[in-house]
């Protein structure tokens, strides 16, 4: 089969035009290590809520604070308290990524002064929490746990 010179001419015009123009998300798609900072207090009783605040920083310079929640249930009781909560964030091409809400599992059974690490993912992007605090809890629980853009201060 005989190919024509202006589809073969048209085929290596495109072909060149490739090899000079970058693609256009490749920007788009280089990751970010962004970390979090919170605060979380709830409690349980089969029901599991909790409720804080932090900011979310990123290696490009931008910091977002949010608001974080923790809903769920199970088998669970106690009392919380997360006082110096930290985040870690893979996945994310642009701060805006970690919004949104993350879904866990979880077991717990601690008294009195405790600490916690737990691994979850949303999509492409996963987050691994550690937090130590005051309270109590004992049970199993499933859940999402849900990071929202803070509402402007007065």
């Amino acid at each position: 089969m005989k190919k024509s010179f202006s589809t073969i001419a048209l085929a290596t015009l495109v072909l060149a035009c490739a090899a000079v123009v970058p693609p256009a998300y490749a920007e788009d798609t280089k990751l970010l290590d962004c970390s979090m900072e919170f605060t979380l207090k709830g409690w349980s009783v089969f029901y599991k809520t909790s409720k804080g605040e932090g900011t979310v920083k990123c290696t490009n310079g931008e910091s977002l604070a949010v608001t974080v929640k923790s809903d769920g249930g199970g088998l669970t009781f106690g009392k919380s308290d997360v006082k110096n909560g930290t985040g870690a964030f893979s996945g994310v091409a642009k701060i805006e990524d970690v919004l949104g809400s993350y879904g866990y599992a979880n077991a717990d059974a601690g008294a009195v002064k405790s600490s916690t690490a737990q691994a979850m993912t949303k999509g492409e992007v996963s987050l691994s929490l550690a937090g130590t605090g005051d309270g109590w809890a004992i049970g199993a629980d499933f859940g999402k746990f849900t990071i929202a853009k803070a509402a402007a201060k007065k």
